[in-house]
């Protein structure tokens, strides 16, 4: 794993709700095509935005508490978190472009 860190429903409270850092978690799971289709552009964007924001996957498989708490039911799902509340959610694999330009506000 590159610039992306994994999270879990054991660590999910510590890596992203009480993140400091506007933090971008990446709902997914292996067998997920869309998913594998947009996990490099989201290690480009970890890579050169380290400083601004901190991109997390969790595997929606192999943890159903945070999965189910937010309500994921359609993966890909990209949720922005900021000081512990979802404040953006994308569905779907999106073009870097688009990906980017829906981030911004949080990529400085």
């Amino acid at each position: 794993m590159g610039t992306t860190k994994e999270t879990t429903d054991a660590t999910f409270e510590a890596d992203v709700l009480k993140n400091d850092k506007p933090t971008l978690v990446d709902f997914w799971a292996p067998w997920c095509g869309p998913c594998r289709a947009v996990a490099p552009i989201l290690e480009e964007i970890a890579a050169a935005h380290a400083d601004k924001i901190d991109v997390v996957k969790l595997n929606t498989d192999e943890n159903p508490q945070v999965t189910g708490r937010y309500g994921i039911t359609g993966i890909p799902t990209l949720n922005v978190y900021v000081g512990g509340e979802v404040v953006k959610t994308l569905v779907g694999a999106l073009p870097k472009p688009k990906l980017v330009r829906e981030l911004s506000d949080f990529l400085g």
